[in-house]
């Protein structure tokens, strides 16, 4: 007789002690807009753990856009864009994102996760190579998995083992790097040069995972590329529309002729409904609005600085970067469950990193700022967070 395929479903896990001491973290309702304060679970929260970067889901121009977008084109697209759901909305936000990231073409895909399915798992063919950094986001090894190609890992920013990766890659086989260019967990930025410059040698293309770095660095918010002076040399960039654009939804950018190949030969792609009329305007609406305030990327960095100087006088220990995501180490699930649980309870959200997001002894909490975010808010909730450290010294 075989194994009840859901014994799995029953056995007992972390998540049940979790929830029998009262500190599962997830699932949380929030009964507001995604702002800088919300209400969550009937009370006031200031909210330090949001994507929500430049802060425009709250913004009019971006509603009014949606509200328009679904007047005159209705809720849905109920087809994929092979067939009967491409809309102009999808062509013009295509087009405009492409002259800004200035790129051949862009694909637009129903999120973000979907979309480094859908790009690696059509361009790494039987036979190719894709190489991974080890922190890169789950959506990257998805993809990968969904390739028929063979996977290599480097150990994170390592250079020297990403070269032994690209030693690895047989004569003549084709080979594909990608990497996050803002981390997603620890906010640190991929080292760019090192990589094209060690692609170029073995022969191998790039794609960089911006969802983290569109609207945050390079010049106007470009992201990675752009930062180091690259757009030139990377290959392919993947970006989201859940971040700085406000909305639902992914897109690849890259040679028109690349982008055509992924479009006609896309599994995630062509099986896929397309962006629903009011994500793809909000998307486009968030795009120009950036456009017309490139002002707001070095905002969303300065008061993600400013807490990160208030933490460190604190004498916290935090991952240091220059991106609006800012880590606190907290090393035990335990401990990180405690801290977070009584952040929560005094009016301040962010996120626990447990594992298997982290090492077991590495356990974070992970702040991400918006532009929208004012001194006196960050005063308000570093306060509370030094107070509570205090009562949970290692």
């Amino acid at each position: 007789m075989n194994m009840d395929i859901f014994e799995k479903c029953f056995a007992r896990s972390a998540k049940d002690e979790y929830r029998e001491l009262g500190l599962f973290p997830y699932f949380r309702e929030l009964q507001s807009r995604q702002d800088v304060e919300v209400i969550m679970e009937g009370r006031r929260r200031i909210m330090l753990g949001s994507n929500n970067y430049l802060g425009l889901t709250t913004n009019p121009e971006i509603i009014a856009a949606a509200h328009k977008a679904l007047d005159e084109y209705g809720t849905g697209c109920s087809g994929s864009r092979l067939l009967n759901g491409t809309l102009v909305l999808h062509q013009i936000f295509e087009r405009e994102m492409a002259e800004f990231l200035r790129k051949g073409d862009v694909a637009t895909f129903p999120s973000g996760f979907q979309s480094n399915l859908g790009i690696i798992s059509a361009i790494v063919g039987r036979g190719d190579y894709v190489i991974c950094d080890r922190e890169n986001h789950a959506s990257i090894y998805d993809g990968c998995k969904l390739s028929y190609g063979k996977m290599l890992r480097y150990r994170h920013s390592n250079m020297e083992d990403l070269e032994r990766c690209l030693k690895e890659v047989p004569e003549g086989k084709g080979c594909l790097v990608v990497t996050d260019g803002v981390f997603s967990m620890g906010g640190d930025i991929a080292k760019l040069p090192e990589i094209v410059a060690l692609a170029k040698k073995y022969g191998a293309r790039v794609m960089v995972d911006d969802a983290h770095a569109l609207g945050i660095i390079g010049e106007g918010g470009r992201g990675t590329a752009s930062y180091f002076g690259l757009e030139d040399e990377v290959d392919i960039y993947m970006g989201t529309f859940s971040k700085s654009l406000a909305s639902l939804g992914g897109y690849m950018a890259a040679d028109a002729r690349v982008v055509d190949y992924v479009r006609c030969s896309s599994r995630p792609y062509i099986f896929a409904a397309s962006v629903p009329p009011a994500n793809i305007a909000i998307a486009t609406a968030s795009l120009r609005y950036m456009i017309a305030h490139p002002e707001l990327p070095k905002k969303l960095l300065d008061i993600s600085q400013y807490m990160r100087n208030r933490l460190l006088e604190g004498g916290l220990d935090i991952i240091m970067s220059e991106t609006p995501i800012i880590p606190i180490y907290t090393y035990e699930p335990l401990r990180t469950l405690q801290i977070q649980n009584e952040l929560y309870e005094r009016g301040v959200y962010v996120n626990a990193t447990l594992p298997p997001a982290c090492a077991p002894t590495e356990c974070l909490l992970r702040c991400s700022l918006m532009a929208t975010h004012t001194k006196e808010l960050i005063d308000e909730a570093v306060d509370i967070i030094l107070d509570v450290f205090k009562g949970h010294k290692q």
